[in-house]
C-alpha cells in the first residue's frame, strides 16, 4: 500500500488509495515532534503500508530558525569568508540599519586547507598528507557535529576534495562535499549550498530515521527491509530516505513542490494548460507558474536568506496562511505575518490561541462554518473569537470587529496579489491569460479576491483542495538531476562536446536508476542546457534542441524585453533529469475522511447564513461540496464547505462542477 503524508504547519495530510478509490484525513500537525502526527494519520487510515511518500518541512524550519547542527567548513586556504563576503546584493535598498544575518559557520570553524586547482581541472597547488593531517586535527579540535568541504573549482577536478572527505570521515562525522552535492561554478553558492545541507544532516537524519520505525516498528527476529520511505524533494520527484538524509538540503521546498505536481495533475484533466498555481496553507502560501503543462524549475533560489542552488520548482513563498497572526507595528499599521500561530496554540477559534489570525477573520465576516470544519469534526469558537478580537478592535479604533476582520483579509490578500506579481508579471507573463488553481486548506477562501485583483477571469479549486499537496506526492516520480559546468562558447564544436556530456551523465543516471528497480522502459531522460549571453551574469535553462539557439534568443525576449541575435551565446553547465516512472492511481471519486455532517445531510445546500462582502452583511447559500455533482451550477454569493477546504464565492460570480468534479468559478 502506497500512502502519502505532506507535514505542514497546522495540518498534516495523508492521502492514500484504498481499492478504486483516494482517500484523505487530515490531523493536526505536533510540531515538537512531527513523527507523531504521522503516527497518528497513519493509524486514522487503518491500513499497514508498504511504502511511505512524505513531504515534510524538518528541514526547513531548521534552517529559518537556525536550529541546525554545529558544523564546520573545509575549504581551499585564502577562501575562509567567502560564506561572509557572499554577492553584493542589498534586498532592503533603503534600510540604514540593516543586520547581516550570521552565516551558518562561524569563523573559528571555517578552516582553510592549503591546495589549489585550477578552473581547468589541473592540479596547481599539490594537497600533501601533512596538510591533510592538520586539517583532521582542526577539525576534530573544533567538535563539530558535521562537516562541509567545499574546495576551489572541485567541479572540474574533485580528487582533493575526495581526500579530504575520506580523511574526515574517519573521524565519524557525517561529511558533505559539494563535487556530490552541487558540481557547478560559482564559488559563493557552492559554498552556501553544501554548508546548508551539511546543517541539516543530523538533523533529518535522526528525524527519518524515527519516521521509518514510526512506519514501520522493529519486530523481534524480523530482518530491516530498505527503501519503505521515501522524501519528496523540491524539483518535484521522490528521493530514498537514505539520501534525503545524506542530502537534506534537497528537501527545503518538499511540502510545495508535491502541491505544485498536484495542481499540474488535475489541471491536464481540466484540459488546462496555462495556470497560476496558488496553494494556501496554515503558515505560508507559495505560488507558482505552470506554462504549456510544464513544472518550472531554477537554481537560483534561497531559503531563510542562504542561497540553495540546487534544483527546484520555481516557487515563490511568503508567510501568509490561515494561522498568520494579525499584528499592529511601530506607526500603528496592521499588518499579518509572517509569524503564525501553527498548531499550537492555533487560531483563536481552535480554543488555545489569543493573538487573531486570518482564520479568526473568516469566522468573525461568516466565510467559515463553526459546525462544518473538517466535516464537523471539530467545532470553532466562534464566541471566544469576538470576544477576544473586540476589544483589539476598539483600541485601535475600528468601527466594529468585521471592520478589524476586514482589514486582516485585505492585508494578506495585498501580501499574496504581490507574491503572484513576482511570479508572472515581473517574468514578462500577463497573468489575465492563466487560470488560477487555488488549494491549500485556505486557498478557496482567497482565490476569488486575489483573481478580481489581478484581472484572472477563471479559478479552478480542485478536489480534495486541503490535501493536494499530498495527492501530488502520491502521483511523484523518482526524479534524479544531473548537471556540469562546461563555461563553453557556442560554436561549431560545440555540439559534440554537449553529446559527449550528455551521453556521460545519461549512463550515470541509468545505472542509478537500474539501481532503485527502474527496467529501461520506465526511465525518462531530459537534457537541459544553461545558456547566456558572453557576459551576462546569470543565464536561462532551457530544453536541449537541434535548435536550441533560437529558443534561448525566444526565451531572452520573453523575460528580459530584448534579444541580440547577433551577440555569442555561451553554455554554462549542462543537465540531465532522470525520471523513474511510478505507478499512479486514478483521479476517482475521494472519500473525504471523517466527514460525519455532510453525510448526516441529504442535500447539498445545509442553511443560509449572513456573510460579509464589501462591507456589507449579505444573506448567503451555504452548501456542502461533497453533495454537488459534475453539471452543477451555483451564483454567488455562496459558501461551499468541505472536509479538507471552505471556497468563498462573491456576489456576481458563477460557479460549475466540471466532469471531475473540480469547481470552475467565473466571474462576469
Amino acid at each position: 500500500m502506497r500512502i502519502a503524508i505532506d507535514t505542514g504547519g497546522t495540518f498534516t495530510d495523508c492521502v492514500h488509495v484504498r481499492g478504486a478509490r483516494l482517500e484523505i484525513l487530515k490531523v493536526f500537525s505536533t510540531p515538537a515532534n512531527p513523527a507523531r502526527a504521522i503516527a497518528q494519520a497513519i493509524r486514522g487510515t487503518g491500513v499497514s503500508p508498504v511504502s511511505l511518500l512524505h513531504g515534510t518541512t524538518v528541514g526547513t524550519n531548521a534552517l529559518l530558525e537556525r536550529r541546525g547542527a554545529r558544523i564546520a567548513l573545509v575549504t581551499t586556504a585564502g577562501f575562509e569568508d567567502v560564506l561572509v563576503i557572499g554577492r553584493q546584493a542589498r534586498p532592503r535598498l533603503y534600510d540604514f540599519f540593516v543586520t547581516r544575518p550570521e552565516p551558518l559557520v562561524p569563523a573559528a570553524r571555517r578552516l582553510g586547507i592549503r591546495e589549489r586547482v585550477g578552473p581547468g581541472g589541473r592540479v596547481l597547488l599539490r594537497l600533501t598528507p601533512v596538510e591533510l593531517r592538520r586539517v583532521r586535527r582542526a577539525v576534530a579540535r573544533a567538535r563539530p557535529q558535521a562537516v562541509a568541504i567545499c574546495l576551489l573549482f572541485s567541479f572540474a577536478n574533485p580528487a582533493h576534495e575526495r581526500r579530504v572527505a575520506r580523511a574526515l570521515r574517519g573521524l565519524g562525522l557525517p561529511v558533505s562535499v559539494s563535487h556530490e552535492i552541487l558540481p557547478e561554478f560559482r564559488e559563493y553558492e557552492r559554498t552556501a549550498t553544501v554548508a546548508v545541507n551539511a546543517y541539516l544532516v543530523p538533523l533529518l537524519g535522526r528525524y527519518l530515521r524515527e519516521v521509518e520505525r514510526v512506519v514501520h516498528p522493529p519486530k523481534r527476529g524480523a530482518r530491516r527491509r530498505v527503501g519503505r520511505v521515501r522524501v519528496m524533494q523540491s524539483s518535484g520527484g521522490t528521493i530514498s530516505a537514505r539520501v534525503a538524509a545524506a542530502q537534506p538540503v534537497r528537501t527545503l521546498l518538499s511540502g510545495p513542490a508535491g502541491g505544485i505536481v498536484g495542481a499540474r495533475a488535475l489541471a491536464r484533466l481540466a484540459g488546462l494548460q496555462r495556470v497560476i498555481s496558488f496553494d494556501m496553507g496554515g503558515t505560508s502560501t507559495d505560488v507558482a507558474l505552470l506554462d504549456s503543462g510544464e513544472l518550472a524549475t531554477t537554481n537560483e533560489g534561497s531559503v531563510g536568506g542562504v542561497p540553495v542552488a540546487v534544483p527546484m520548482l520555481d516557487i515563490h513563498s511568503v508567510g501568509a496562511g490561515g494561522g498568520s497572526i494579525a499584528w499592529f507595528d511601530r506607526g500603528g499599521a496592521l499588518r499579518v505575518g509572517p509569524q503564525s500561530a501553527g498548531a499550537e496554540p492555533g487560531p483563536i477559534c481552535y480554543g488555545r490561541g489569543r493573538q487573531p489570525t486570518v482564520t479568526d477573520a473568516h469566522l468573525i465576516l461568516g466565510r467559515l462554518d463553526p459546525e462544518q470544519f473538517l466535516g464537523g469534526e471539530w467545532k470553532l469558537d466562534s464566541g471566544r473569537t469576538r470576544r477576544l478580537m473586540q476589544p483589539v478592535a476598539a483600541a485601535r479604533s475600528f468601527r466594529s470587529v468585521e471592520d478589524f476582520a476586514a482589514g486582516i483579509l485585505a492585508v494578506a490578500n495585498s501580501t499574496m496579489e504581490r507574491a503572484i506579481r513576482v511570479i508572472s508579471v515581473e517574468r514578462g507573463h500577463d497573468p489575465r491569460d492563466y487560470t488560477l488553481v487555488a488549494f491549500g486548506g485556505a486557498g478557496g477562501l482567497h482565490a476569488c479576491d486575489l483573481a478580481a485583483a489581478l484581472g484572472i477571469s477563471q479559478v479552478l479549486v480542485p478536489k480534495f483542495p486541503g490535501a493536494l499537496s499530498a495527492l501530488g506526492i502520491l502521483l511523484s516520480d523518482v526524479v534524479k538531476d544531473y548537471s556540469r559546468t562546461l563555461l563553453v562558447p557556442v560554436d561549431a564544436a560545440a555540439r559534440a562536446r554537449l553529446e559527449r556530456e550528455f551521453r556521460r551523465l545519461e549512463a550515470q543516471a541509468r545505472a542509478d536508476l537500474r539501481r532503485e528497480g527502474f527496467a529501461p522502459g520506465r526511465q525518462r531522460l531530459k537534457r537541459l542546457l544553461d545558456l547566456r549571453y558572453r557576459g551576462q551574469a546569470y543565464e536561462l535553462t532551457l530544453p536541449y534542441s537541434r535548435d536550441f539557439v533560437r529558443a534561448f534568443h525566444q526565451a531572452h525576449a520573453r523575460r528580459y524585453g530584448y534579444a541580440d541575435p547577433a551577440r555569442a551565446i555561451e553554455v554554462v553547465n549542462v543537465r540531465l533529469r532522470a525520471v523513474g516512472v511510478t505507478p499512479k492511481p486514478a483521479l476517482g471519486r475521494a472519500r473525504r475522511g471523517g466527514s460525519r455532517l455532510s453525510r448526516s445531510l441529504g442535500t447539498a445546500r445545509f442553511k443560509r447564513a449572513p456573510v460579509w462582502f464589501d462591507g456589507r452583511r449579505v444573506a448567503t447559500d451555504c452548501y456542502i461540496r461533497e453533495r454537488l455533482r459534475p453539471g452543477k451550477r451555483l451564483r454567488g454569493p455562496a459558501v461551499i464547505a468541505e472536509y479538507s477546504a471552505t471556497t468563498v464565492l462573491p456576489p456576481g460570480w458563477r460557479l460549475r462542477v466540471d466532469a471531475y468534479e473540480n469547481m470552475v468559478l467565473e466571474r462576469p
